[in-house]
């Protein structure tokens, strides 16, 4: 038996050794990227889970290669931080491999000590301000919270605690109240069926959650809200019947999180990615993907197609960032967020992205706002508001940019907008030939 038990811990350790992600980072093949290389076990979910990892370090991806053979995934990514900089702090640099080397895994996100409260519903100008009033008049504090809209929805992740114990809510009856009162905002006049209110016990990572909770809400089927300054991402699909790929093109302008967004949005509809190829270049950027249904089958029909098309287009256009960008950086109080929210209302503001969070007594905010009608608010109305809340606080910043170095003369960019599709022998070929495996590519 002692025997037996020790084979099978030697096999136990074989089999951890060959699916633990191999990780490498080289800052010295690409000139202007750091590049990222992982060789895995092919699991459903795993690319997003390597995905997150460095989007959640505000690293921009320029390019990235994936491929796929069999049980097995290898993938580059071409990173750098916002500013166009290669990643040479050793401290990230070990973060990415440790935290790339268990993607395999299953990795919480929960935030200990604080409660979770999850809301969709109709969006209208006013309504953090009514949902953080509630919050505040029921001593909850709002330690950390993100809100999206898009097409007429909102939906939002609040973490609060008690205000007088700063621990969890736990309590049944004041869940129940908090649940309840909320969800009477969120119905207002006309949302009786779609208003939704629940604590969240889970520890799905944020963005994700709020991408599965505008999905669970079909935002993507419901009518467009209109906005001079959307830029509307370009999205086709083609099959590949030869070898029972659907090929996804995606042209839409660049920011922070889009890979992220992209692969969350397919990986929640039941989507795996066997091939991809990302390039960006000034402000826009290229995808191609080559994907199949978890069942192994391409898109079968018309109306799938056109469904994966609404639904990626919904999951690019939720984090765009419409609006003037305002900063909040204070001394947390209670009741912080239902003030300054409400400054925003009185004066004909609308909030149509928020993050909220409090590190060491500090609160910092962002928030995205227009006027009344989704356009631009007016420069007078902005400054008005600050002088109410606080000059010093209350900042107007610029929307990040991602910096773009010069285009790399070596390599291509994919086809606009699906008008040539690539074969899939030369895709693989030239991906193994960036992931290193071959050396030299006939372009």
């Amino acid at each position: 038996m002692m025997e037996c038990s020790a084979i099978l811990d030697e096999y136990e350790k074989l089999i951890f050794k060959m699916n633990t992600p191999r990780v490498k980072i080289d800052n010295v093949g690409c000139p202007n990227a750091t590049r990222v290389m992982i060789d895995s076990a092919r699991n459903h979910g795993i690319l997003l889970e390597a995905v997150e990892v460095l989007t959640d370090l505000n690293l921009s991806i320029k390019k990235a290669y994936i491929s796929s053979d069999g049980r097995w995934f290898m993938d580059v990514f071409h990173v750098t931080d916002l500013d166009g900089n290669k990643v040479t702090d050793k401290s990230i640099i070990n973060f990415i491999e440790q935290s790339l080397g268990a993607i395999q895994y299953v990795r919480s996100k929960k935030i200990e000590g604080l409660t979770a409260l999850e809301l969709t519903g109709t969006d209208r100008i006013g309504l953090l301000s009514e949902v953080s009033a509630v919050l505040s008049d029921l001593q909850c504090n709002v330690v950390e919270a993100k809100l999206w809209t898009h097409n007429g929805r909102i939906a939002s992740l609040i973490h609060v605690n008690d205000c007088d114990s700063g621990s969890p809510i736990e309590d049944s009856l004041k869940i129940d109240l908090i649940e309840g009162r909320i969800r009477n905002l969120l119905k207002g006049d006309d949302d009786i069926r779609s208003a939704r209110t629940s604590v969240s016990m889970g520890g799905t990572h944020t963005e994700r959650r709020l991408h599965q909770m505008m999905f669970a809400d079909r935002d993507y089927d419901r009518k467009p809200s209109i906005s001079p300054c959307s830029s509307v991402p370009v999205v086709s699909i083609q099959n590949c019947l030869d070898h029972g790929y659907s090929v996804l093109n995606i042209q839409c302008k660049d920011r922070p999180k889009l890979l992220f967004d992209i692969v969350c949005t397919l990986t929640d509809m039941q989507y795996v990615v066997f091939h991809a190829t990302i390039h960006t270049t000034a402000d826009k950027a290229s995808m191609e993907f080559f994907i199949r249904h978890v069942d192994g089958t391409p898109i079968s029909s018309e109306a799938e197609k056109q469904r994966v098309i609404l639904c990626l287009e919904a999951g690019i256009e939720r984090r765009a960032s419409e609006g003037v960008r305002l900063e909040l950086c204070t001394s947390d109080r209670q009741g912080l967020l239902a003030d300054v929210t409400r400054t925003f209302r009185e004066n004909g503001l609308n909030v149509t992205r928020a993050e909220v969070s409090t590190t060491r007594n500090t609160a910092l905010n962002v928030f995205y706002v227009t006027n009344a009608s989704g356009n631009p608010a007016d420069p007078s109305i902005i400054e008005s508001v600050r002088q109410k809340i606080s000059i010093s606080d209350l900042k107007v910043k610029e929307l990040p940019m991602i910096y773009h170095p010069k285009e790399d003369v070596d390599e291509p960019s994919p086809g606009l907008g699906g008008s040539m599709l690539l074969s899939l022998g030369s895709l693989l070929k030239r991906n193994l030939y960036y992931l290193g495996l071959v050396k030299s590519c006939p372009f």
